[in-house]
């Protein structure tokens, strides 16, 4: 495939960038050797006139942009120095700072993507996956007697071992069995140096191993010159937004180096699948089946800490993080590797950007390639979204679920609509090549002729398949250059017109509708029909050119709860379940546990089970069978402690039992951390937020409120109760 059709790049086999005052260096491959090589830089500012620049002494050039968009000239500056003086100027004469939407000037604050949009380059472009060097570290620390946690500014809360290993099958473990903590911080960056990684990669190194090493390193003066040209590591306060939660962090760079954490790597991939109960590396590895099958663990915990006694035992187990990590790594990155291909942004930036930002790039560096002027973003605003309804609840044999590919792209392109502001038409143009590339890509995915070139095409077209659902998203983004809300919302409306035609169809012929979201039905075929291939061409024929059917999937059994809360019998006896209401985060997890049981339950439809399965889970609270951990909830922190602490002396918050346990803990929380808890007391009904215990200072004696427990657990079981037939009504509903 070649994706220089899609966005040309100049440069091959380029692993990094990085610019200075007035030069740009890039980083190239050619297996195990690397080469720099140096270009000019010269930092631009978007103006919607020259004359904003007017009495500034500044040294500039002036491009003029062809159109009529308010941003229309390009100030361009021979060094960084002359570009900060500039906007400095410009915010202190037009009142606006470069993040306004209304300014008169726009800042492209990443100076990579300027030079990677001027220079017509992109990362990586020419290379695979397996051709770039990761390398991968991990630390084990001492704990000081008395306290819970490490914390690297007491003395003998040291690192003790630090593994090491890469993608061509290296590995290293150094510890202080031989050397003191200073010569294996010295060792940690005398090896990086030597094995020049392209990409350093590890599992919550961002809060917790790079911070600690930082710190260490301070205490035994140790530079730690871990980027290329042996420059110094660089950190700066940054977050970023998963979802509905925004991620507060350190972030840390290295220069001609990425850095991927892969804890972010997993809370990106649960926001999609939502199957993960936490993003601890040990859990993480169970769930994508890499754990080493010798990890000992009690209660589904790990118990390797507690081995510091036993080294060589330690060793091994410190290796197998590494190891661990490497293989997550080899499942979750591949995406966000073949979209730095395309995208002007550095790899460790696709990661955290979000695909917005993304899609904004590209657009951006069309514009800018074409010397053509650019609007401002548009004001936000609300608009009607999909269409999702339930339509029968209980449990259903024999489903069939028809889906739209693509709906809101297809509409775009069936429509040849386009933002009122994008003049070049550069928004429907990558979008319809970007959909021919992933057909394309899952063509070859489907002929490939070994496991390596069939993951090498199935990255690709995943990556083609998060970019090209992500265009709609942009239409409402914020800060979007090209959004167009009108749009949005005519794109949606589309699209509940297209899937009601679906449904009026899918009625006439007799099936039984059971549940349809944004893009796909669920129902029971009409009697007589047996062959989805039919009743595919049935349904495809039934709506507008361009739009296209697949019927993707059939199952056993389907349980409806309510609209989009639903669980699924897969043809093959697993069982799927998707909705809130049913997996929420913020269920303890002995209920999630109950509700995947119960709905197992459901869909074999075995309703004289159901009492032996409250009967059970009962009996293990009521003797404590269940480890706290089951019982406990967790709790993401979405502000910091200080604000809320600030908001309840106003008077303006409200009381949280995960904020006021954080709060008196004394323990670093940071808004994006997790905090786990338990309720105690001896009443069925108590105000949570005084009967709260961090799970981590639970006693050895148990305490939990096991009245409140089973109060839960009978309520929660009483809520399928209409869901049963009548017939088939356990005694305890």
């Amino acid at each position: 495939m070649q994706l220089d059709k899609l966005v040309p790049s100049e440069y091959s086999n380029v692993v990094a960038v990085e610019t200075g005052e007035d030069t740009t260096v890039i980083f190239v491959r050619e297996g195990d050797k690397v080469t720099r090589k140096e270009l000019d830089f010269r930092p631009y500012i978007l103006l919607n006139t020259p004359e904003l620049l007017n009495g500034s002494k500044c040294d500039f050039e002036t491009v003029a942009l062809k159109g009529e968009a308010p941003l229309k000239s390009v100030a361009v500056f021979p060094d960084v120095t002359q570009y900060l003086n500039a906007i400095k100027f410009m915010k202190q004469t037009s009142g606006f700072n470069q993040l306004s939407p209304n300014a008169p000037f726009r800042v492209v604050s990443d100076h990579c993507q300027q030079t990677l949009i001027e220079h017509k380059f992109r990362l990586f472009r020419g290379m695979n996956f397996g051709d770039i060097r990761r390398m991968q570290f991990d630390i084990e620390t001492l704990v000081s007697d008395g306290f819970d946690f490490p914390n690297p500014t007491r003395p003998d809360d040291s690192i003790i071992i630090i593994t090491m290993s890469d993608n061509t099958g290296w590995e290293k473990v150094i510890s202080v069995d031989n050397m003191s903590e200073k010569e294996l911080l010295e060792e940690f960056v005398k090896t990086v140096q030597e094995r020049d990684p392209d990409v350093m990669e590890g599992h919550n190194i961002f809060r917790f191993d790079l911070p600690y090493i930082e710190t260490r390193a301070k205490r035994h003066k140790v530079k730690l010159n871990l980027g290329r040209d042996n420059r110094l590591i660089k950190k700066r306060n940054s977050r970023f937004n998963a979802a509905e939660r925004t991620i507060n962090y350190t972030r840390y760079d290295l220069y001609g180096r990425h850095i991927i954490d892969t804890y972010h790597l997993c809370i990106f991939y649960d926001i999609i699948h939502r199957s993960l109960e936490n993003y601890g590396l040990k859990y993480v590895a169970k769930h994508f089946g890499v754990s080493p099958e010798h990890r000992t663990y009690i209660d589904g915990k790990d118990i390797t800490p507690a081995w510091h006694n036993d080294r060589e035992r330690l060793l091994k187990y410190a290796l197998d993080d590494v190891r661990e990590t490497r293989a997550i790594s080899e499942i979750l990155s591949p995406s966000y590797f073949y979209q730095t291909q395309l995208i002007p942004l550095k790899f460790q930036d696709c990661v955290v950007r979000g695909n917005a930002t993304c899609i904004d790039a590209m657009l951006l560096s069309e514009y800018l390639g074409q010397r053509q002027s650019l609007p401002r973003p548009q004001g936000s605003r609300q608009f009607a979204g999909g269409l999702t309804k339930a339509f029968e609840a209980g449990t259903f044999k024999n489903v069939w679920h028809c889906d739209i590919r693509s709906l809101y792209p297809s509409i775009i392109i069936a429509e040849k609509w386009c933002p009122a502001r994008d003049e070049l038409k550069v928004f429907p143009r990558l979008l319809k090549e970007l959909r021919l590339f992933r057909l394309d890509a899952k063509d070859n995915e489907r002929k490939a002729k070994d496991s390596h070139e069939k993951g090498f095409y199935n990255a690709l077209q995943t990556t083609f398949k998060i970019l090209i659902n992500s265009f709609y998203g942009y239409l409402g983004f914020g800060q979007g250059t090209f959004n167009d809300y009108d749009l949005a919302e005519r794109v949606t409306a589309r699209g509940r017109e297209i899937l009601t035609m679906m449904l009026d169809f899918l009625e006439n012929s007799g099936a039984k509708v059971i549940e349809m979201d944004t893009d796909g039905i669920y129902f029971v075929p009409p009697e007589g029909i047996t062959s989805t291939e039919e009743m595919e061409k049935r349904v495809q024929d039934s709506l507008p050119k361009g739009i296209e059917v697949e019927l993707d999937s059939t199952y056993q059994a389907m349980f409806c709860y309510k609209s989009k809360n639903y669980a699924l019998l897969e043809e093959n006896g697993e069982v799927s379940i998707t909705g809130a209401a049913l997996k929420s985060r913020g269920l303890e997890p002995f209920q999630r546990v109950y509700m995947e049981k119960l709905m197992e339950l459901l869909l074999h439809e075995k309703y004289e089970d159901i009492e032996n399965l409250f009967h059970d889970f009962y009996r293990k609270i009521e003797t404590r069978e269940f480890p706290l951990t089951k019982l406990a909830k967790t709790e993401t922190l979405n502000d910091s402690v200080d604000n809320y602490k600030k908001k309840m002396a106003s008077g303006k918050g409200r009381r949280s039992a995960a904020y006021e346990l954080a709060a008196a803990s004394g323990r670093d929380y940071r808004r994006g951390d997790q905090i786990s808890f338990y309720i105690i007391g001896d009443k069925k009904k108590v105000a949570v937020v005084d009967n709260s215990k961090l799970l981590s200072d639970a006693p050895e004696q148990r305490d939990e409120n096991i009245l409140y427990y089973l109060t839960k657990l009978a309520d929660l079981h009483k809520k399928f109760a209409a869901l049963v037939p009548d017939d088939r009504q356990p005694g305890l509903f």
